[in-house]
């Protein structure tokens, strides 16, 4: 399986190998596998890390998708590369022996919008999510059943990006597939606040 191990990436051990859980890291647009390392660090110290960096370039930046415009997705792009992302999470699960792992989706702006994408096209994958700043990737013909699946959202209510209408439409669909889903607001824009940090790290560490 190590041929599909389609993207470049960085996995880090857990330092706790019997707390069973694996991080997947994604970043945001002109992030790679190591920029969200020491947030991982701060919000799940004893997780396992498994960061890949997106395949596309934008203007010399790594993202997971193409894009039209700023949130304007290319949406055959975004199946395409939800698919290859699915792969690299199933022959990375057997590379690294993560089978019995849960793996947590940890994803930032255009990071967080794939992992949505990823959980939306295959629920089996990821069991809990942190999203910061997503937005609505695609609504999905056939429902998926989210109903092991608990997901935080965290959103600015100054950011220019992602309006406070499209977060609560993203909640309200997760909800509508049966996924727990809880929002934290923050006074601030698209940018990440220790405040948001700090909730992270209590919703991921609730069993």
């Amino acid at each position: 399986m190590s041929e599909q191990l389609n993207f470049k990436h960085k996995y880090v051990p857990s330092s706790d190998p019997t707390k069973g859980k694996t991080v997947l890291l994604l970043h945001g647009t002109g992030g790679n596998e190591e920029s969200l390392i020491p947030i991982v660090e701060m919000v799940l110290p004893d997780a396992a890390i498994l960061s890949p960096r997106g395949q596309i370039m934008e203007n010399g930046m790594p993202r997971f998708f193409r894009r039209i415009a700023e949130g304007v997705f290319d949406l055959e792009d975004l199946k395409f590369q939800t698919q290859e992302l699915a792969i690299f999470i199933e022959a990375a699960s057997k590379t690294y022996g993560l089978e019995s792992n849960e793996v947590i989706a940890l994803g930032y702006s255009n990071g967080a919008n794939i992992a949505s994408s990823v959980m939306l096209t295959y629920p089996e994958l990821i069991s809990k999510a942190a999203l910061f700043h997503p937005m609505i990737p695609f609504v999905p013909e056939n429902p998926p059943d989210l109903s092991n699946t608990s997901i935080l959202i965290t959103a600015g209510t100054n950011d220019p990006i992602v309006s406070r209408e499209e977060t609560l439409e993203l909640n309200n669909m997760f909800q509508d597939y049966g996924a727990e889903v809880e929002i934290f607001w923050h006074d601030s824009g698209h940018n990440l606040t220790r405040e948001e940090l700090d909730k992270t790290k209590n919703f991921l560490s609730e069993s």
